[in-house]
């Protein structure tokens, strides 16, 4: 069973950080952490709109901090959850040799939704559909989790 979650997109100040706050609330006894594969925005909380946009749904990540993903991330979580292809891509080159851990597109969790990936608001500027996809998927993951099913 998944016991730590890393939640990863390009920058961590909107998909990931959105990602890990919604799948907290969801399960508060797992432990979550959110990364971004390029490291532009380390340090800076959550792009302003996505906190916004979460806190009408009363969902707080004003404590998150915007951080760069590295291989040590592979040694540390149960399962990392990519918010697209690409990011899945810059995961998988960092993947140390021999590690195991797998690696998933957050979508992967929300088949009904017809998404293969988590658009990204920064650039969409739509907030409220990337958080209800990634309700979708974060309830689709607890679900997962609770059935025992191999993620």
């Amino acid at each position: 069973m998944a016991q730590k979650i890393l939640f990863v997109c390009l920058g961590n100040i909107c998909r990931s950080p959105a990602a890990e706050g919604v799948f907290r609330a969801l399960c508060p006894t797992i432990t979550t952490d959110s990364a971004g594969t390029g490291g532009w925005h380390v340090g800076e909380p959550p792009y302003g709109p996505m906190l916004q946009a979460a806190r009408a749904r009363n969902v707080d990540l004003s404590d998150l901090r915007a951080r760069q993903f590295t291989g040590r991330d592979f040694m540390r979580f149960d399962l990392i959850v990519a918010m697209d292809d690409a990011n899945l891509r810059d995961i998988q080159r960092l993947r140390p040799d021999g590690n195991t851990v797998p690696v998933r597109l957050f979508t992967d969790f929300a088949p009904q939704a017809g998404a293969d990936h988590v658009p990204d608001p920064y650039y969409t500027r739509d907030f409220d559909g990337a958080l209800d996809l990634i309700e979708i998927a974060a309830q689709g993951l607890k679900t997962r989790i609770e059935s025992g099913v191999t993620l």
